[in-house]
């Protein structure tokens, strides 16, 4: 059987690891099994944080909206304007809402208003 010489397509992959690792700190930007290891170590965590980073967004528009209907005197939490957005059609999305919290408070109050005067009140006596 004849001998395969690999060292092109080794040291290639070997190359585009070195590049991918560049930016590590000592021998895990050096050594090649460190290297392999902290490329899955790298892309584990940046699967995970992806998914972390959506869940604290969310997390972030939804306590800026509340904070603005609170602040405004509106006797009127997040859930209950959320509940009746999707209740009169108006689909904003939180990341909208967060948006007109913070650029134009009144905006976001108006709106909050016109829905508790098109909403209809008897629900909300019933529950309680």
């Amino acid at each position: 059987m004849t001998r395969v010489k690999r060292g092109y397509i080794a040291r290639k992959r070997r190359t585009k690891m070195r590049l991918f690792a560049s930016s590590f700190r000592g021998s895990h930007s050096r050594l090649t099994r460190t290297i392999t290891q902290q490329k899955i170590r790298a892309l584990v965590s940046a699967h995970r944080d992806r998914d972390k980073q959506k869940r604290n967004f969310r997390r972030l528009w939804i306590t800026r909206i509340n904070a603005v209907i609170r602040e405004k005197g509106v006797s009127y939490s997040y859930s209950k304007l959320i509940h009746d957005l999707y209740k009169r059609q108006l689909f904003l999305n939180r990341k909208i809402l967060a948006q007109i919290a913070i650029s134009n408070r009144n905006c976001l109050s108006m709106i909050s208003k016109e829905i508790i005067e098109k909403v209809d009140w008897k629900e909300y006596t019933e529950i309680i």
